[in-house]
């Protein structure tokens, strides 16, 4: 027997919190019985579960990896008709969704899956999960204006936690520098108000690492699919990023 949102999510309903929303919505039924209770079980081989009347169907898990072009949503659908993740996604069989977001001058790497347990935990503040992007700014920022950035900002939204921030490139020509920065939270256009408050504007924006997966060459634009081996090293990268900042939050 499973909890049912965990269930909802391994058959890519959803993410596991969106799924208990969906539970405490009344939209799920077990057997035809309406369930809003989050700690209640099923077995998922032998109870018929619907959501919003419709049955849900175990799939295989699969997992690729975006490197998402500038100019791109987000998202399954856009309601303006820009262009979204799933115009690069039609090849894929599985119906799969994008886990965390790259705002839409953003670029770089991307996760998609149809494996909702795993795209909960890998979003859930409380695991840190890293999240590197190499960053062109204005100008050159100088040390104390770094050493802020590794050390936390203030933003509207409160204290940034630590990160980790290193000049990779600086051209006095173009009077621009190039940073990676590495965050352990997932809070909105993070990384460019971060910047933004140092008052070195973000020119290029591109996430190149998430947890244990890297870019590796992708070609903008091009999916890869992830192998068993690279599931497995998403996951323990998780629980070991969670086991390091235990007793942090």
């Amino acid at each position: 027997m499973e909890r049912l949102q965990k269930v909802l999510a391994h058959a890519g309903v959803a993410s596991r919190r969106k799924c208990e929303e969906y539970i405490t919505a009344g939209r799920v039924q077990v057997n035809e019985i309406t369930i809003t209770e989050l700690g209640a079980k099923v077995d998922p081989l032998a109870d018929v579960i619907t959501v919003d009347g419709k049955p849900i169907k175990q799939q295989t898990l699969v997992y690729y990896v975006l490197n998402k072009p500038k100019g791109v949503i987000t998202s399954i659908t856009d309601p303006e008709g820009r262009q979204t993740v799933a115009d690069y996604t039609k090849s894929i069989a599985e119906r799969v969704y994008p886990v965390g977001r790259l705002d839409y001058d953003s670029e770089g790497l991307l996760l998609l899956t149809n494996d909702g347990e795993l795209a909960n935990l890998l979003t859930h503040p409380k695991h840190h999960v890293p999240k590197t992007y190499q960053v062109t700014v204005e100008g050159t920022p100088h040390g104390t204006l770094m050493d802020k950035l590794r050390n936390g900002i203030k933003l509207e939204d409160g204290m940034t936690a630590p990160a980790e921030v290193e000049y990779q490139d600086v051209n006095p020509e173009r009077k621009e520098a190039v940073i990676t920065i590495t965050i352990y939270e997932g809070r909105n256009r993070q990384v460019r108000r971060m910047f933004d408050a140092i008052h070195f504007p973000v020119q290029r924006l591109k996430r190149i690492q998430f947890g244990s997966l890297q870019l590796d060459g992708l070609p903008r634009g091009k999916t890869r699919k992830l192998t068993p081996a690279q599931v497995k090293e998403l996951r323990d990268s998780v629980l070991e990023s969670h086991n390091v900042h235990k007793g942090t939050d």
